[in-house]
C-alpha cells in the first residue's frame, strides 16, 4: 500500500475539474512555443559544434571580416602558416598583448573580467579564444546577438581545439592592417621575412597593431610595443607561455 502510494501518478493526471479544460487549452499554445525553441536551439547548437569540429581538422579558408575588408582593399596574398612555423617570441607577443592568461583560462579570463567590471571601464575583456570565435565564424561590429553567438562558440572552441590549434587560426586570420590578414602576409608586408624569423622587436610591433591595425604603424616604436615585449618576457619566465 505504501509502495503504491509512493508511485502514484501526479494529481495532474486524475480527472480534471471543469474549469482546467481551459486552462490547458490556454497554455497549450505557449507550451508548443517552447517545444518549437528547444528544437531550433538544439539544432542551432549542432550545427554550431559540427563547424568548429571541421575547422578543428581542415583551415578556415577566408572568413567574414576578409570577405567585407575586399570590398574596400585589395587583400594582399596570404596562405596558411602552422604554428610551429611561426617563431615563439611572435606567439608569447601576441599572448602578453590580448590575452596574458591564455594558457590558463578556458576560454573567459573571469579574472580579467572581474577588473574591468569593477574598474567601469569600457575597455573590454575578450580572450584570444573569443576573437577567434569572432573572427572565424561570426562578423564584426558589437550587438548582443554577435557576443551571445560568441559566448556559444567560445567554450565550443576550448574543448574541441588545443591552445596551440586557438592561437594558430587566430595568427592566421587576425588583420595586421588594411588588407593584410595572417602572421605570414604581415611579416613580408612589413618586414619582408617569415614568420619563423621575425624578432622580439618585430613581434611585438606586430602585436601592438592587433586592436587597431588601420591606425597604428608596425614599423615604429610605441610604448606599447615596448610593454608588449616586456610582456612577452614575463609569460616566459612565470610559465603563462608553456602551452604555446
Amino acid at each position: 500500500m505504501i509502495l503504491r502510494a509512493l508511485f502514484r501518478p501526479p494529481a495532474t493526471d486524475l480527472p480534471s475539474k471543469p474549469g482546467d479544460k481551459r486552462k490547458t487549452v490556454r497554455w497549450r499554445p505557449l507550451r508548443r512555443l517552447l517545444i518549437w525553441l528547444r528544437w531550433f536551439l538544439v539544432r542551432v547548437l549542432t550545427l554550431m559544434a559540427v563547424l568548429v569540429a571541421v575547422y578543428g581538422l581542415i583551415n578556415p579558408p577566408t572568413t567574414w571580416t576578409i570577405v567585407a575588408e575586399s570590398r574596400q582593399y585589395p587583400i594582399k596574398s596570404r596562405s596558411w602558416v602552422t604554428i610551429e612555423d611561426i617563431s615563439p617570441v611572435m606567439r608569447r607577443s601576441v599572448v602578453a598583448a590580448e590575452d596574458a592568461n591564455f594558457c590558463l583560462h578556458w576560454g573567459f579570463d573571469m579574472a580579467e573580467i572581474r577588473k574591468v567590471v569593477a574598474s567601469g571601464s569600457s575597455r573590454g575583456a575578450s580572450t584570444i579564444s573569443q576573437q577567434t570565435a569572432k573572427n572565424v565564424f561570426l562578423w564584426q561590429g558589437r550587438s548582443w546577438p554577435r557576443k551571445l553567438l560568441e559566448t556559444a562558440y567560445t567554450p565550443l572552441i576550448e574543448a574541441m581545439w588545443s591552445k596551440s590549434r586557438i592561437l594558430e587560426v587566430y595568427l592566421n586570420v587576425a588583420e595586421f592592417g588594411p588588407g593584410i590578414f595572417g602572421v605570414r602576409a604581415a611579416a613580408r608586408e612589413y618586414y619582408g621575412v617569415e614568420p619563423s624569423d621575425l624578432t622580439a622587436v618585430q613581434a611585438a610591433r606586430l602585436a601592438a597593431v592587433l586592436p587597431a591595425p588601420k591606425a597604428r604603424d608596425p614599423n615604429r616604436a610605441s610604448r606599447r610595443s615596448r610593454s608588449i615585449a616586456d610582456g612577452a618576457a614575463t609569460i616566459a619566465r612565470d610559465g603563462r607561455a608553456d602551452c604555446l
